[in-house]
């Protein structure tokens, strides 16, 4: 039985358990260890009903746990616990982030490190995919595009497609040349797993087979208009419909998607329009309060600062 089933089970029935009555039912684990636990539980065996205060709950149902925190800490995740991270990181390039979807960007922005991928490769299950949202490369950001391969590459990753996303009729006229596309970077940890049926095999044996990779050959590119200023509730937020095609072709109904630097929220209300539950992490309020009334009773919210 895992930490979390013996939490569950001491506190099953009963109205509601404090953390700190958590950490007393198991002296022999540390307290943050038992505190992680009900984190990456919420929404599957417990529900957070006020500071401190928690509730075990019996669904089977889709979630998506809101998480105010920073998206570069991953402390409270399991290993091998999440089936595909999907985010669109606030890539620091000072000359390119003017115009576009990208007009001065006012969030704190930051350029990857290897120990970033370093975790995302530890909370990653073996053979499941990260997708990265990526600018198009230019003069001034070529060379990260290229030291975030290898990060990935160092951490454990293999590079398995890279995929355009043509923002419908939108063009950007600014640079040298107009700008309408961002790259949809994809890696698997490891060998990919086996989502992609081989016909040619099914039909040959009857037996329905499956070959390495995706769900399906992916497109050539993902066309689909950008969010208009008027609807989007966050600078840069990446279109619904362009997250629940990634996750159709990166994951199965049921599994557990990561978006650790969540802005809009976009990736939950896709995770959730598919059959996936989703763990969304952002370190602004602000946004922490847009995402929850897009969600509604479909998110949980908490705090890793609490």
């Amino acid at each position: 039985m895992s930490l979390a089933e013996k939490i569950f089970s001491c506190f099953k029935g009963r109205e509601e358990f404090s953390l700190n009555e958590a950490y007393a039912s198991r002296p022999d684990k540390p307290k943050e260890t038992v505190r992680a636990r009900i984190y990456e539980n919420l929404g599957i065996r417990f529900e957070r009903i006020a500071r401190g205060i928690y509730k075990t709950v019996d669904s089977n149902d889709e979630v998506c746990i809101v998480m105010e925190g920073d998206g570069r800490d991953l402390s409270m995740l399991k290993d091998n616990s999440i089936d595909c991270i999907l985010t669109d990181h606030p890539w620091l390039d000072l000359k390119s982030n003017k115009g576009g979807t990208r007009v001065f960007a006012t969030y704190e922005c930051f350029k990857y490190t290897f120990e970033d991928f370093q975790e995302k490769a530890r909370v990653l299950k073996d053979g499941c995919f990260l997708v990265e949202i990526l600018p198009a490369e230019n003069e001034n950001n070529y060379e990260y595009l290229y030291q975030i391969k290898q990060y990935a590459k160092e951490a454990g990753f293999i590079y398995y497609a890279k995929v355009a996303w043509k923002k419908g009729s939108f063009v950007s006229n600014t640079g040298r040349k107009a700008k309408n596309t961002q790259d949809v970077m994809i890696f698997s940890k490891g060998k990919a797993r086996n989502m992609r049926i081989d016909k040619k095999k099914t039909d040959a044996t009857g037996c329905l087979s499956y070959m390495s990779g995706c769900n399906g050959m992916l497109p050539t590119m993902f066309d689909v208009q950008p969010v208009s200023k008027k609807e989007r509730i966050h600078q840069s937020e990446m279109p619904l419909q362009l997250c629940e095609q990634i996750l159709k072709y990166v994951t199965y109904e049921g599994e557990i998607v990561l978006d650790s630097f969540a802005g809009s929220g976009v990736v939950g209300e896709a995770a959730l329009n598919t059959g996936r539950s989703c763990i969304l992490i952002e370190i602004l309020r602000e946004n922490i309060e847009k995402i929850k009334t897009r969600l509604g009773q479909n998110s949980m919210f908490q705090s890793l600062w609490e």
